[in-house]
């Protein structure tokens, strides 16, 4: 995080603050605002780190962050991949005293590090924002959650499939997108081999399902590609 910047986004502007003040008011949101710090993240930084103490919350303003999990025996997973705005690390704030997981940005990220200590006194005072934090802290793990279900019942096509939607719909919002990550890194999504995504996005390129150059990405048959979800 030494290379990071300080950002100058506009607190008045902030969905967070937005969503927040909808329970509390706005001088007991100055608690989170004062604690917090505004960050830049350059591609490939680590904005939590895994086994760290989980001292902050991150609210991710602008760009898109891998989960990443490294086992015991140095292999990498991808649990999801999200883009902001959204609120992450919150679950710290319930279950964990340690981050369970690594927050990597994949392209330059704008966030806030909120101090958990401070965040924790304001909601031990504030019932209905400690259940909407709550809620916003689970949701972040569904897409994980899916992907797992995905890793589990379905081949590669399948999981290929469901990856090439979720990122559509959930993180570029586009059927035609720039990849801000590698096939390796899909493979780590996927959870199979580099060699198997690189077959499998040929043969759904060769197939006009998607049209696949560099980094550029586009879904050109949405229904066999839901078909294969589907079914694989």
């Amino acid at each position: 995080m030494s290379d990071s910047r300080h950002s100058r986004y506009d607190c008045n502007q902030c969905t967070f603050r937005t969503l927040s003040c909808r329970h509390i008011a706005p001088e007991e949101f100055e608690l989170v605002r004062r604690t917090s710090q505004q960050l830049l993240f350059r591609k490939g930084e680590t904005i939590l780190k895994q086994g760290a103490k989980a001292s902050t919350l991150v609210y991710l303003h602008k760009g898109i962050v891998k989960f990443n999990f490294e086992s015991e025996a140095g292999r990498n997973a991808i649990l999801t991949i999200v883009s902001g705005p959204i609120l992450l690390g919150g679950a710290n704030l319930f279950f964990k005293e340690i981050n369970l997981f690594s927050l990597i940005a994949l392209e330059e990220c704008e966030a806030c590090l909120i101090d958990s200590k401070a965040m924790k006194r304001l909601l031990q005072n504030n019932g209905k924002y400690a259940i909407m934090m709550f809620e916003e802290s689970t949701e972040m793990f569904k897409s994980a959650i899916f992907n797992f279900i995905s890793l589990a019942h379905k081949q590669v096509n399948g999981r290929v499939a469901d990856i090439i939607l979720y990122l559509s719909s959930q993180v570029y919002k586009s059927t035609k997108f720039t990849l801000s990550f590698t096939k390796k890194e899909i493979a780590e999504f996927a959870a199979c081999s580099h060699e198997n995504v690189i077959t499998t996005l040929s043969r759904m390129n060769k197939e006009g399902i998607i049209a696949y150059e560099g980094k550029v990405l586009e879904i050109k048959d949405v229904g066999r590609l839901l078909e294969i979800s589907k079914h694989g």
